[in-house]
């Protein structure tokens, strides 16, 4: 069995200029780990397969097409592909949250 500790995976900036920590890739799914200090953004943009999103810890803003709605650790928010997102750390706290797109990129 593998246990896989987030905590212990190093993490680095990527292409949107927050932290990210490889999870899990392979054929069917890919989890990134994405943690956002205060005040980062993920600017919006879209992927051509099914992700969803669950908060870890921290509150911030999740925008899926036209809405956006303030989230929280626990909740967990889909979004289908090609649609557009973005994430923002706009609540005064970290954001951490756990990105999985079906199947991998």
């Amino acid at each position: 069995m593998e246990i896989i500790k987030m905590d212990q995976i190093e993490g680095k900036k990527n292409k949107r200029g927050v932290v990210a920590k490889k999870i899990l890739k392979n054929d069917d799914v890919q989890i990134m780990n994405l943690v956002l200090e205060s005040g980062d953004v993920v600017g919006e943009h879209s992927v051509p397969v099914n992700v969803f999103f669950y908060i870890v810890e921290g509150q911030g803003t999740v925008q899926i097409g036209n809405e956006k709605k303030v989230v929280e650790a626990k909740d967990i928010i889909p979004c289908p592909a090609n649609t557009t997102m973005s994430l923002k750390a706009d609540q005064g706290q970290k954001f951490v949250v756990l990105n999985v797109k079906t199947p991998s990129l």
